[in-house]
């Protein structure tokens, strides 16, 4: 037994000193080889059907429809007795709640519902559940280094993303397996001295056609390690 532990841990050894060989986009390319290996990204069409648990009980409901090659998105989201859908059809914009488009200010502003909103849902969705291949979008910057971190008791290869101003403002570090390159751990910091900002564990995978997405993402602050909340891709469906 001692003799297989020293094996496995020198090939795995061999495996991460090799990768660490990689450059910053070779990286990348095999980590969307392997989450994307029929570059499908682009063209995705389907519903994504996600449920969010928070510590304190508290559970939503969310209907993703994302339609890349029709600039069509749409999310209808439950909790308790509130249904709001927010849909983007190219440049129009549609906002309901409870399945009427007639809405008070007042529920406008509780409910945090305007078509800026409903653009910056549109962003956030597509860009976490289309990682990593959406770090080859414009705008987005790859460190050159490939770093080498423990995380949680894991080594993993590491690439440290900023982005244009106009992309975003935070900075962001992408974990891969070193082995299968698979993005298992996502980081970002609003100011890195001060620890802030956040880090999501993914566990699991869900096949959509041929694309691997992780299922379940758990949300921590990075200050104190509070748990924030945890998502789960419970069922996807492609569009007719």
């Amino acid at each position: 037994m001692a003799k297989y532990f020293i094996v496995l841990v020198f090939f795995l050894g061999m495996q991460i000193s090799k990768a660490q060989n990689l450059t910053a986009p070779e990286l990348l390319d095999k980590a969307i080889a392997y989450h994307d290996p029929d570059k499908l990204w682009s063209v995705f069409q389907g519903k994504l059907f996600i449920t969010m648990n928070y510590p304190d009980g508290r559970e939503r409901q969310s209907e993703v429809e994302i339609d890349l090659p029709k600039q069509h998105f749409e999310i209808t989201s439950t909790t308790e007795a509130t249904i709001i859908k927010q849909t983007l059809d190219k440049e129009e914009c549609t906002l309901k709640l409870n399945g009427s488009t007639t809405i008070s200010e007042e529920d406008m502003k509780t409910h945090r519902l305007s078509c800026e909103r409903a653009n910056f849902m549109k962003n956030y969705y597509l860009y976490l559940y289309g990682l990593p291949m959406k770090l080859k979008d414009p705008g987005t910057h790859l460190d050159s280094k490939v770093q080498t971190k423990t995380f949680k008791g894991k080594e993993y290869l590491v690439l440290k993303v900023t982005y244009d101003k106009s992309v975003g403002k935070d900075i962001w570090y992408f974990y891969f397996n070193p082995s299968s390159y698979a993005l298992e751990v996502y980081q970002f910091f609003h100011d890195e001295s001060k620890n802030d900002g956040e880090y999501i564990l993914l566990s699991d995978l869900e096949n959509v056609g041929t694309i691997k997405i992780p299922k379940v993402r758990a949300w921590y602050y990075n200050k104190d390690d509070k748990h924030l909340g945890t998502d789960t891709l419970t069922k996807t469906l492609a569009l007719d």
